[in-house]
């Protein structure tokens, strides 16, 4: 079972996630990415899909036209593990293959 993260180890990961904020009970990180059209949108929820698939760790995804909106939680462990942090790394370089 992954390990939960204290709140120093979350700040630490949000300080090298650019625009990733904490929930507000602090249990999940959230990402909004925009886009110019659906398709700009719906090329990254497959990007990620593919990581995650990879990783046997998925986020809750949200998208529509000229947005994905991105939640990652383990929720094993309750909480934010290094699960999250690591698939929050593979979908930040996902979005710069855009």
């Amino acid at each position: 079972m992954p390990t939960r993260l204290n709140d120093t180890e979350i700040e630490a990961a949000l300080a090298l996630l650019p625009d990733w904020s904490r929930s507000a009970d602090g249990k999940s990180i959230r990402k909004t990415y925009r886009f110019a059209d659906f398709a700009g949108a719906f090329a990254l929820v497959s990007r990620i899909a593919a990581r995650a698939e990879a990783m046997d760790h998925h986020p809750d995804i949200a998208f529509g036209w000229g947005r994905v909106d991105i939640v990652l939680t383990t929720h094993d462990a309750g909480g934010l593990s290094d699960k999250d942090v690591a698939l929050a790394r593979e979908i930040e370089t996902a979005a710069s293959e855009a």
